[in-house]
């Protein structure tokens, strides 16, 4: 920054030449004192004229800079002259060189007289506070001799007084460029014009002649012994009321920084703007114009009285300092200059001498302090500031909350020191915002001030209290909320999650808890509908980029602040109705962490009992946790939507989600739930599990909800239980275990239960996931859980002797396994692990039954059962009694099977039948003759289809018709269908398949009886899939072509699969009704495995073979009662032609 001549400065510089020409026959650089007022004039005119009328008491910012550089110019020019500045090396270093030069040479008199004239006297000490220490000691000792040299003016006090106090004030914030920057510039050329004349404050001592008393060494300065010998000096010339309290409060205040406190005194908000207020109202009082800059100056003034001083005293004491004070204002009060305040309009330099005695008598009372003033008459020191005080009868100054209110918001908005403790007051203050025009005018214009948490969150507090306070006005409440939301909006996501705590703590319902204008309500309501439909439409998908994900969460975020249980209830049903979604909503829900208040984060994220207090019962009633708000949201859609099956999944989908565990917060270890499982569990299960009370669709949804919750990977944490034990766990064991034993009962005539067989399955899991769970728990504290584990056991002698086995996990050894006493007479069990039970419905000959439904419910009851089975295969007679009872005790519980309990016995009358315990008579009923094939690889194939064949016979016999519901044929039509289904995969095995496209067919490479080019087929559209797979043999290898011709058993499985078809018609024919469709789709799948076989093996079937087939089938199928059925399998059955015609 260099300064160069201008219109100004050629002004200025023809003035001080003019000025130069009224001294004579003296000089600028050789006047005294006294001849200022007649050579002056003109450089006063012609600052005037370059300043206009802008030199009074509120000199605008263009002015004060423009004397601080004539002050820092002249001021240069005297220094150049009294250190002799080398030309030579000024011009190209000194960024004044220019300005100094034009102006004639001056000596400290012109300087000092034009700051004075100026009342420049805190511009003179901005430049001091930029030098060091000792040279602001030499400095001051040139301003104390000029002001003692006559004539002594009261002017020349309050110069004193000025500089005085804003050395004590310190050194302002400075920028790095701009005015604050000529201070810098003018310290480093002072120090380069001192380093070259080390003489200069030993020249300003001995101009001085100071006695020794009063001279500080040079290395050893002490400015305070100067200002306070010099106010000695000067007390004859003070002569009005006003200059008298300055004086007493500056030195006060230097008493009280200097010696009475050692560190920052804090003073709280509050106070601080009470303190300011009452400086603004006095204003206001004495007429005068309320500026911010009123409220600057005068915070910087209190902030500056509780600081520390950085000039450290060296030869002054504290008792001596004390001294000069009280003997002065004893002095002066005789003179009547201490006289009584108007109370219409009360000096704002009264009430700072009232505050400044205040301190220092407060700080004289403690011990420590007392102890460092060592004065025989310090308590009469202390009488006489008393006395001051009490003389000053200064009245009391009534702050309204409008004052305050513009205070703070100066504070604010200027970004004075500790702005931020402000704006939380700010925001906290009712009495403030009842001010509108101020607090919003505040709030808009310094939005950045208020983005703190605790300040926001007060805030908030604020608003919701403002918006309940019946407030009518529309505008203003739609304004002060989108205000405070842009707020929020500008919060990183971690203090926008710790806001949306606390706003859980303060209202569930946001800004909306109380008595909001409904026109506002609907204003958010379309905001929040319009952010969701953004986040839906805009990729909400599960292939939605980072930067969707980061501006949804940011919506519902902003939303959730005003309103979180609108914002929740609205991420419910964005994720269970809009397919795909339910992944994204939960992603944005588990960057929101902040919405997930766990119990144990309450005391955490709660607001202090103080700020509670300030909240209405009302705000404080409905504290509910954002888990709870969600899962109020889905309670709501479950009780009033009738949700299809894929909301359903949607449903399921999402909170299983929800409680997956992951990382909220980076860089931390910890995983952590939205929801937590055992949250789901007590509100979404426990109370819909009744044997009576809920519906259908509400249970087994409770049921796959719990299902899904024990089925999260919640993380082990050492020595913590499991989730589980705060769901009441062994009642929900017992209540499982009751509706599992409803569904034995489902087909009862009238249903017993409302539980659906497919649900059966579910509870099976459900018993064996918790049994196990449980079962670790009572191990690692048997005798904790033994009470527990009597009560279950007895109750479970009520239900059926099955459901035990499903939570045999929980008692371990503790009992042994109980089954009916008809189970042990077909199975030879150790009686040290097994006992009987007598119960009426397994009475003689029920042995199968009971040994049956042991194979069926698990894998390694299925295995002892097969392993201690008694018969004895050397005896034709009990092998054949064996074969009949079995097939009795198969037709009895197979209606009760579910599907994996019916793979199991699937399995069991598989090794049945190969180990040949297990005797089915095979008849060739729907042949004419007898095949000449090698039919030994698929006995098991075919006895296991007769004995199902046979099984059914009996089902639908007259004994046994009535047994079942249309559920229940329905049931039993789906376990025949699987079985078939697993016919056909273990003929499939026996004779894999290939693609024609894979490779060629070595039936017709070694035959050429099949065309290279595969035929097309027409066949109904539930059959296309396999028309479209042509197959083949896997191995075509021709080295090996003509022992696989011969191996190959194609002609026996079309055989087995002709039989199959049969036996599935017939069963059909027999079911009631005789529309079963998984019987329909086995008939069609085993027609399209047999065109398959046919076209992958033309010499398999002749012509006129495949030509009686179809019409053997044909006849079959006429049978069905289904036109519909009968016609697609007669459209399948005609396209079974030979590929060999």
């Amino acid at each position: 920054m260099t300064l160069v001549m201008n219109k100004d400065w050629a002004i200025l510089q023809g003035a001080f030449l003019q000025a130069e020409k009224l001294s004579l026959p003296s000089s600028l650089s050789t006047i005294q004192k006294a001849d200022w007022s007649r050579v002056g004039h003109p450089v006063l005119s012609a600052i005037v004229e370059i300043c206009g009328q802008d030199l009074g008491a509120s000199p605008s910012a263009t002015t004060i800079k423009w004397i601080k550089n004539v002050v820092c110019v002249v001021w240069l020019k005297l220094l150049s002259r009294e250190n002799g500045e080398d030309l030579d090396v000024a011009w190209k270093e000194n960024h004044f060189f220019g300005l100094q030069n034009s102006l004639p040479e001056v000596n400290i008199v012109v300087l000092l007289e034009l700051v004075k004239s100026l009342a420049a006297g805190r511009t003179f000490a901005s430049f001091l506070l930029h030098l060091p220490k000792h040279q602001v000691a030499s400095q001051l000792q040139r301003l104390v001799q000029h002001i003692r040299s006559c004539p002594t003016t009261e002017d020349d006090v309050t110069l004193l007084f000025q500089v005085w106090w804003e050395l004590w004030r310190g050194r302002e914030k400075e920028n790095v460029t701009g005015e604050n920057n000529i201070q810098t510039l003018f310290a480093k050329q002072y120090a380069c014009l001192s380093s070259s004349s080390s003489s200069l404050s030993t020249q300003a001592a001995k101009r001085l002649k100071l006695s020794p008393l009063e001279l500080p060494s040079s290395s050893n300065p002490d400015v305070l012994h100067i200002l306070f010998h010099a106010l000695e000096y000067i007390k004859d010339h003070v002569s009005t009321t006003d200059v008298c309290l300055q004086a007493l409060s500056v030195s006060l205040d230097a008493l009280y920084k200097t010696f009475l406190i050692d560190q920052v005194v804090v003073l709280p908000p509050k106070e601080k703007v009470h303190y300011l207020s009452e400086v603004v109202s006095i204003a206001e009082m004495n007429s005068e114009k309320v500026s911010p800059e009123l409220v600057v100056e005068a915070y910087r003034d209190l902030c500056a009285c509780h600081t520390p001083s950085h000039f450290q005293p060296s030869l002054l004491t504290p008792g001596e300092a004390l001294k000069i004070i009280t003997e002065l204002a004893q002095f002066w009060q005789s003179n009547g200059l201490l006289k009584v305040c108007d109370n219409t309009h009360p000096s704002y330099s009264a009430f700072k001498l009232k505050q400044s005695v205040k301190r220092v008598l407060t700080a004289l009372q403690k011990a420590d302090v007392s102890e460092t003033i060592k004065i025989l008459d310090e308590e009469t020191r202390k009488n006489i500031l008393r006395g001051v005080l009490e003389s000053m009868a200064f009245p009391s100054v009534e702050c309204t909350p409008e004052v305050n209110t513009k205070v703070a918001a100066v504070i604010i908005t200027q970004r004075l020191d500790d702005y931020q403790n402000f704006a939380a007051l700010f925001a906290c203050e009712k009495s403030w915002a009842a001010c509108d025009e101020y607090w919003m005018d505040c709030l808009e214009k310094n939005q950045s001030a208020f983005q703190e948490c605790h300040t926001l969150i007060r805030l908030t507090s604020t608003l919701m209290s403002k918006l309940d306070g019946n407030n009518s006005n529309v505008s203003q409440c739609r304004k002060l909320m989108k205000v405070v939301s842009d707020i929020f909006s500008a919060l990183s996501f971690e203090d926008k999650n710790r806001v949306l705590t606390a706003m859980l703590r303060l209202s569930t319902r946001g800004f909306f808890g109380g008595s909001v204008p409904t026109a506002v309500v609907e204003g958010f309501q379309q905001e929040l509908n319009m952010a969701f439909n953004c986040i839906i439409q805009g990729g909400g998908g599960a292939a939605a980029s980072q930067g969707n994900l980061n501006t949804a969460v940011s919506l519902v975020a902003r939303v959730a602040f005003q309103n979180p249980e609108a914002a929740l209830r609205s991420c419910c049903h964005s994720a269970i109705f809009n397919k795909g979604a339910s992944a994204f909503i939960v992603k944005i829900l588990q960057k929101l962490p902040g919405l997930r208040v766990q119990e144990e984060q309450i005391e955490e994220t709660r607001c202090n009992e103080e700020e509670m207090e300030k909240f209405s019962i009302d705000e404080r009633k409905d504290v509910l946790t954002g888990s709870s708000l969600l899962c109020r949201g889905l309670q709501e859609i479950i009780k009033t939507k009738l949700l299809s099956s894929s909301e359903k999944e949607q449903f399921l989908k999402f909170v299983g989600l929800l409680m997956m565990p992951v990382m909220t917060v980076e860089g931390e270890d910890v995983k952590q739930s939205f929801l937590l499982p055992q949250e789901v569990v007590n509100i979404f299960v426990l109370p819909n599990l009744s044997t009576s009370g809920p519906t259908v669709s509400d249970l087994e949804l409770s049921l796959q909800l719990l299902h899904t919750a024990l089925s999260v990977d919640v993380p082990d944490m050492d020595n913590t239980p499991h989730w589980v034990l705060d769901c009441s766990p062994f009642p929900l064991l017992y209540v499982l275990s009751q509706l599992h034993n409803q569904t034995l009962r489902c087909w009862e005539q009238p249903p017993m239960s409302a539980i659906h067989m497919e649900t059966k399955e579910l509870l099976v899991s459900l018993l064996t996931t918790l049994g196990q769970v449980l079962s670790k728990e009572v191990a690692a504290a048997p005798s904790s859980w033994s009470r527990a584990l009597f009560w279950l056991y007895n109750k479970m002698e009520t239900l059926d002797w099955t459901v035990r086995f499903h939570i045999k996990s929980v008692w371990g050894d503790h009992f042994k396994n109980e089954v009916p006493s008809s189970l042990l007479t077909v199975c030879d069990l150790p009686e040290q692990e097994w006992s009987g039970l007598d119960l009426p419905l397994y009475g003689q000959g029920t042995g199968l039954v009971a040994w049956m439904e042991c194979c069926s419910i698990s894998d390694s009851l299925q295995t002892t059962m097969l392993l201690h089975l008694s018969v004895d295969q050397g005896r034709p007679d009990d092998v054949t009694m064996f074969s009949k009872g079995l097939l009795v005790a198969l037709t009895q519980i197979l209606p009760s099977c579910s599907i994996s309990q019916w793979s199991r016995l699937l399995g069991v009358l598989t090794e049945l039948i190969t180990s040949g315990r297990l005797h089915v008579p095979f008849s060739l009923e729907y042949v004419d003759y007898l095949p000449l094939l090698d039919l030994k690889k698929f006995s098991c194939e075919l006895r296991m289809s007769v004995l199902l064949l046979r099984v059914f016979q009996l089902l639908c016999g007259s004994s046994c018709s009535q047994w079942l519901t249309t559920g229940g044929w329905e049931h039993v039509g789906r376990l025949y269908a699987h079985a078939v289904r697993e016919m056909m995969t273990s003929l499939k095995a026996k004779l894999p398949l290939i693609s024609t496209a894979a490779s060629p067919c070595p039936t017709a490479q070694a035959s050429g009886h099949l065309n290279p080019s595969s035929r097309s087929l027409t066949m109904p559209a539930d059959s296309q899939t396999d028309k479209q797979e042509v197959r083949r043999p896997l191995k075509s290898n021709e080295s090996q072509m003509g022992e696989e011709l011969k191996t190959i058993p194609s002609q026996e499985v079309l055989f087995v699969l002709s039989q199959l078809f049969c036996h599935v018609q017939h069963v059909q024919v027999m079911m009631p009704g005789g529309q079963c469709e998984p019987l329909f789709l086995s008939s069609l799948e085993i027609l399209s495995h047999y065109e398959a076989i046919m076209a992958a093996f033309p010499d398999s079937s002749s012509p006129l073979e495949s030509d009686n087939t179809r019409h053997f089938f044909s006849t079959i199928t006429d049978n069905l009662d289904n036109e519909e059925m009968k016609a697609v399998l007669q459209q399948k059955i005609s396209q079974l032609v030979s590929s060999a015609a």
